[in-house]
């Protein structure tokens, strides 16, 4: 990794654009991007996803992020990340594996671009948090970033709009 490249996670509640986002700014950069790697990983399953389960998606987010590391770019988009995963292990076992906590801190994230809950919740097979669970996670997720003192910014606004904002706010990320 070049010690310019800057990693940016793109991070946030259900359906509020991260992948959107994530491939956007990838193409405008012509540059690879990491996807969201829990959403692949439990459409793969033919029950329902377990702790052991989680901790493998973690684990691949940590490796993801590892292989693209050894890239000369300028950024690594990241579509959703450790905290994500951090939270989702709190809501649904109530615990979270010891080493997790340790590699968030090991890890330097320039930028995490909160996806803001503007626009609509859409169903699918995989979401599981609509209504008032989506608002209090998108608070978890900004108290989580706080928490571990990374810095980031809130991306607002619907479709291309989204996007510029986000570009605005890489052009002040030095």
């Amino acid at each position: 990794m070049s010690s310019k490249t800057k990693i940016i996670v793109i991070t946030g509640a259900e359906s509020t654009g991260k992948t959107t986002l994530t491939k956007a700014l990838a193409n405008h950069f012509c540059i690879p991007f990491i996807p969201e790697i829990a959403r692949e990983y439990v459409e793969k399953l033919n029950r329902k996803y377990r702790y052991t389960d989680v901790e493998i998606i973690a684990k691949n987010q940590i490796r993801q992020l590892n292989e693209l590391k050894k890239l000369n770019i300028p950024y690594i988009f990241v579509d959703t990340w450790l905290l994500n995963t951090k939270v989702w292990f709190e809501e649904v076992f109530g615990k979270t594996p010891p080493w997790l906590t340790t590699t968030i801190l090991e890890t330097k994230i320039d930028l995490f671009l909160l996806c803001d809950i503007d626009l609509p919740w859409v169903y699918d097979p995989v979401r599981e948090n609509g209504g008032e669970q989506r608002k209090i996670l998108h608070y978890k997720y900004m108290e989580n970033i706080k928490q571990f003192n990374f810095k980031f910014e809130i991306v607002s606004g619907k479709d291309e709009l989204r996007f510029k904002n986000a570009l605005k706010i890489l052009k002040m990320l030095k």
